[in-house]
């Protein structure tokens, strides 16, 4: 009797569990709503960001990329395509692939580098007093903010003997005759990466500035109370650790400047340069878009050099998330 009697439990007690799920669903959109009326005036004053994020963002994003699927030349209405940009773009221009390679060796090359750089001179600097801080993070930050900055290094590297490298490699008898730095494919993208490290102390060394001086301070005693002996040792679990936004935001900043190279390139080597030395994938995106108006092949570039930023993007998130472990 007893057996009979727990039988029916037994068996009635998935059903109860059912129920209860079933109710849990409504439950979780019924607490969502309510959060959503009680926190109503904070996407009130969201809104006009998030409207602009999207019309200025979002939205030519996602038309660049559907765009990039189609014959448009500005003059006829879009042609739907298919893969032919892709197709021709990966398979058939040999001027895309060189641009290609000259990023990706600029981007290796610049990115860590002056990514590196911006924190290294931020971390120095921040142990200054104040008014030497402020002086020195505008002398560092000025080359980025400059006007005219490429006529210094056109002056330095011109092609003839009043250049001043040219003129302090013959003085010495380096050389025994001007050498013409931009019209040389050997030396014009060492030169613009020599250049774009110069100016590579910018957005990002802000930031890192900014993020150095709001890392708490009773964090460095409590981490010698913990064990911590050296700076070494605080800088990779207290400063970078607690530093993680500033880090991530400069990372992004350094990625986008280095894939994104264009007007040191232009200034310096010309349009196009000498045997496309220079060519990147940004002047080839100029060259098509703004030159060609064949937009839906212009497209097609910028949609491939959104994904490389994007993945590298992610990659370097997912390094960041270890700092300090």
């Amino acid at each position: 009797m007893r057996h009979s009697d727990a039988l029916p439990t037994m068996v009635n007690e998935p059903s109860r569990q059912r129920g209860i799920g079933a109710k849990s669903k409504p439950g979780k959109l019924k607490s969502t709503m309510i959060r959503l009326k009680n926190d109503k005036h904070l996407y009130v004053l969201m809104a006009p960001y998030m409207v602009l994020f999207f019309l200025f963002t979002v939205l030519p994003v996602v038309l660049s990329v559907l765009i990039s699927f189609t014959y448009f030349n500005m003059l006829e209405f879009p042609r739907w395509a298919g893969w032919s940009n892709y197709t021709r773009l990966l398979l058939d221009d040999d001027v895309f692939l060189i641009a290609l390679k000259n990023t990706i060796i600029f981007a290796v090359i610049t990115g860590p580098i002056s990514y590196i750089a911006c924190f290294v001179f931020a971390w120095l600097i921040n142990e200054l007093r104040p008014k030497a801080r402020a002086l020195m993070t505008l002398v560092f930050y000025g080359p980025s903010i400059s006007g005219n900055i490429y006529f210094i290094w056109q002056i330095m590297f011109s092609g003839d003997s009043y250049g001043i490298v040219n003129g302090f490699l013959m003085r010495f008898g380096f050389i025994n005759e001007p050498i013409l730095w931009f019209q040389n494919p050997q030396y014009t993208l060492g030169i613009i990466i020599v250049v774009q490290l110069w100016l590579s102390l910018g957005t990002s060394f802000l930031a890192f500035i900014a993020g150095l001086q709001t890392v708490d301070k009773t964090l460095f005693e409590a981490g010698a109370m913990d064990g911590i002996r050296n700076r070494w040792q605080e800088l990779w679990y207290i400063t970078l650790p607690s530093m993680r936004p500033q880090l991530m935001f400069g990372a992004v900043i350094q990625i986008t400047s280095s894939l994104a190279v264009a007007e040191v390139a232009m200034n310096l080597a010309g349009f196009p340069s000498v045997q496309y030395s220079a060519h990147t994938v940004v002047t080839h995106l100029i060259d098509y878009g703004t030159l060609r108006f064949e937009m839906g092949y212009a497209s097609a570039i910028a949609t491939v050099l959104f994904i490389i930023m994007l993945g590298t993007n992610l990659i370097v998130q997912k390094l960041l998330s270890k700092v300090g472990e």
